[in-house]
This record gives structure tokens, C-alpha cells and sequence, in this order.
């Protein structure tokens, strides 16, 4: 499938990894990046459009089309629908993602556990609620869209920091949120490709890691970091009681790409709390490090609704998030607080091959050849290992990690570390694992 002609649609660079992936298996890529804060990213590694549609004629009917976010949706299903070869998602599929209500129907429809959760559109009616209910703790997310910056876990017993929050929210011009109950135990998300028919490859089981700093501290992020392993046992216990029980839905609504159930586990049974309805981030550049098999040939059957004998790496794959100021947040316009324009630079030069193992997103590479931060987000890159155990996909990533020097960047410390001291020991006593 080389000289392939593939035409990328992202809104914020979600997937970025895959485009220097698709490049290095010699496809003709093309790439449209809606959100123009960081739209200057993989600039000067690949072609890019400011109007994806008028690219149509060009990937053609036998070329392949590929959105990596939610937000597309309806164009996805409608290029479908005249011939073009799409993967990505589908018209319904953003739904399930962007409305927690759709969401926990789906769930509920699908004969799992739901924990109880509220959906409203005046933040004062939230904020009455909690002062009504506080036998429980609650998480609040705002509704629509993937805003993680602005999921909060409530810890206070009498929601007064839960309440605060959503002042803060609503004082901010925030009109939509929900609020979930929350459950302690073990979060750990299981997905999966759909072709639209079926399932294609292994099972995915990976353990996210979204709060700021180590051990879980500070403001939720995009994600800091993934631990990410698959299982290839159609009966994997997590995969049976959740995700493989909306494949009649996702037949339904012609589903094709990336579909995750993120969970909590505990001794009373597992809670799926969300769905992720896309490439995640930075999930796909993980699965690009434990891929054997050409991502070409993959995705093109998916969007041609065939199943595909996918060759991975056994063992675990980590995922480290580098990121530099404003990082989690957005900044709209350049100040010297940002980070947009700084050098990306390497202790030890990397090939053109080993640069796939660092996943990079708000980065551009200039006339000569330099790498700099491109974007006001800063969230620069995905830096991957893989080992036949969690300690040595630890080692080889954070070695990569050493390796990149990046002014005022940061990572967290420890993916991976909780969930082998504790977490796994914990599922398996649950019965979870194996």
C-alpha cells in the first residue's frame, strides 16, 4: 500500500503521531488542523491544507480518510455514504462522547452497572444539588466536549470545594455539567478498533494517568502518561463485562476507529464511568510503539469494514507526556510566560525511525532541519517504551524522556508505578486479572 494518498483531518493534533507514521510507510499524506492555536504543528514534516474539503478531489474514492477527533462526526458518516474510505469514527459516535446522557443510556441499555449521575444546563441547579446531597462525593465534567482541565473530583465532605468550583465555572460563562458519583477503587480503560461489522485486533487494557504531577496531584490533564498492554482472550473478564456488549451498537450506528470504555474496579464490581469515541491522546502514539503489523494496511481495513491480523509486542508499552507552560491550558496569544517558538533538542542525535518512539505534537521543524514548540498549548510530546515487563517499558521510556531537552518542560515521574504496586494486585484479588 505504499504512495498511498491519505488525507489527515485533526482538530487540535489529537493524534499527530500517526501522520510521521503514515509518512514513514511512504504514503502521500496531506493534513488539515482546525484549531489554529496549534495548527503550525508538523509543520515542515508534512503537506498541509487549510481546507480539508477541497482535498477530496485529490485522496480520491481509493485514497484513505482519517479523522482523529470528535467534531466531525456527521461528515464522517456523509463521506461514507458517497464512497469515500473513512476511519475515524461516525456520526453517532461523536454523541456517545460529547453527551454523558447518551452515554449512560448506552451503558444501561447494555445490561451494565452505572454510577449515578446528573446532567445540567444552569450551574445553579448543580450547586443546589450538592448542598442537598451530600451522603456522597461527586466529580464534575463539563459537558461537551473532552475539557479534562475542567473535570474536578470532589474531596470535601460537605462539597464545599465541589460547590466552589462550579461558582468558579459558572462566574466563567460555563452552562452545561455533570455530576457523577463518585467510587473508589482501580480506573482502568479497555478498547478496542471496530470496523463498522466487528472487532479488529487484541483487546486494549490501559491504566490512565491524568492528574498534573506524580501521586496524583494537581489539576486534571489531557493525560500525563498511559500504561497500555493487550490481551488477545476474547473472555478477558473487563473486556466481556463492558465494551463487548455495545458491539450491536456500534454495528448499529457504523462505527469505525478507536472506541474506549474508561472504568473504575473495586470489590463491588467495575463502573464504567466514560466513553472515548477517537484516536486517543496519547494513546495512539503508544499503540504506534506496540504495532508490528503496518498501520496502513490496519486502518484501511477498518474503513473497508475487514477484519486484519494485526502483529503486536507482547509485554507493556508507557507512554510519558512532555509538556511545557501553558500546559494544561489554553493561552491564545503568545506571551513569554508560553512556550510557542522554543528549541526541541536531543542529548544524543535520534534517527529519522527513532524519532517514532517520541511522538511529537505542538512540534515543527524549520528550514535547517531544527525542531521548536509550534503552538500555544504546549503540550510538545509522547514519549514511548515497551518491555516484556512494566519496569522495563518504564526504563526505556523515560530514557527516551532523558534524552529530549526541551526549555521549561515537564513530565510526571511514575506511569506505571501504581498499578504495579498496587492496582494489579488488586484486580487480580477481585478477579479482574488474570
Amino acid at each position: 500500500m505504499k504512495n498511498m494518498r491519505v488525507l489527515f483531518i485533526s482538530r487540535e493534533l489529537g493524534a499527530s503521531e500517526l501522520v510521521l507514521k503514515l509518512i514513514s510507510e511512504q504514503c502521500k499524506v496531506r493534513m488539515y488542523v482546525q484549531d489554529p492555536e496549534v495548527s503550525s504543528g508538523l509543520d515542515g514534516f508534512v503537506q498541509k491544507s487549510t481546507d480539508w474539503k477541497s482535498e477530496l478531489a485529490w485522496v480520491g474514492k481509493e485514497g484513505l480518510i482519517i479523522f482523529d477527533d470528535i467534531g466531525f462526526g456527521e461528515e464522517q458518516s456523509a463521506l461514507r455514504e458517497s464512497g469515500y474510505r473513512v476511519v475515524g469514527g461516525s456520526r453517532e459516535g461523536d454523541r456517545i462522547e460529547t453527551d454523558r446522557l447518551v452515554g449512560k443510556q448506552i451503558f444501561e441499555a447494555a445490561g451494565m452497572n452505572v454510577l449515578p449521575s446528573y446532567t445540567f444546563s444552569n450551574l445553579s441547579d448543580a450547586i443546589r444539588f450538592l448542598e442537598t446531597h451530600t451522603e456522597n462525593r461527586w466529580v464534575a465534567k463539563v459537558n461537551g466536549g473532552h475539557i479534562s482541565s475542567l473535570c474536578y473530583v470532589g474531596e470535601s465532605e460537605d462539597q464545599s470545594d465541589l460547590i466552589g468550583i462550579l461558582e468558579h465555572y459558572r462566574n466563567q460563562g460555563v452552562t452545561s455539567v455533570n455530576l457523577q458519583e463518585r467510587a473508589d477503587g482501580v480506573e482502568i480503560g479497555v478498547a478496542r478498533y471496530f470496523n463498522g461489522k466487528d472487532w479488529v485486533g487484541p483487546i486494549e487494557m490501559n491504566v490512565e494517568h491524568k492528574s498534573l504531577m506524580s501521586g496524583e496531584v494537581g489539576p486534571k490533564t489531557a493525560e500525563m502518561g498511559t500504561l497500555m498492554w493487550y490481551d488477545a482472550n476474547e473472555k478477558n473478564r473487563l473486556f466481556s463485562s463492558t465494551l463487548a456488549r455495545v458491539a450491536d451498537y456500534l454495528r448499529d450506528i457504523d462505527f469505525r476507529g478507536d472506541v474506549d470504555i474508561n472504568c473504575i474496579v473495586n470489590k463491588d464490581g467495575v463502573w464504567p464511568l466514560e466513553f472515548t469515541a477517537r484516536f486517543g491522546n496519547p494513546s495512539t502514539a503508544l499503540q504506534i510503539e506496540l504495532h508490528e503489523s503496518p498501520w496502513i494496511e490496519f486502518l484501511s481495513a477498518i474503513a473497508d469494514g475487514k477484519g486484519y491480523d494485526l502483529k503486536y509486542k507482547k509485554g507493556y508499552g508507557i507512554v510519558v507526556t512532555v509538556a511545557a507552560p501553558p500546559y494544561p491550558y489554553y493561552v491564545k496569544v503568545d506571551t513569554a510566560e508560553t512556550s510557542n517558538g522554543l528549541p526541541v533538542l536531543f542529548r544524543e542525535k535520534v534517527s529519522v525511525d527513532q524519532l517514532q518512539h517520541y511522538g511529537l505534537e505542538e512540534v515543527a521543524r524549520g528550514d535547517t532541519g531544527e525542531l521548536y514548540i509550534a503552538g500555544n498549548r504546549g503540550c510538545v510530546a509522547h514519549v514511548c517504551g515497551s518491555g516484556e515487563t512494566v519496569e522495563s517499558a518504564r526504563t526505556e521510556a523515560y530514557a527516551r524522556v532523558k534524552n529530549l531537552v526541551v526549555p521549561k518542560a515537564f513530565y510526571r515521574t511514575d506511569i506505571g508505578v501504581s498499578f504495579e504496586s498496587v492496582g494489579r494486585d488488586q484486580l487480580k484479588a477481585w478477579g479482574w486479572l488474570d
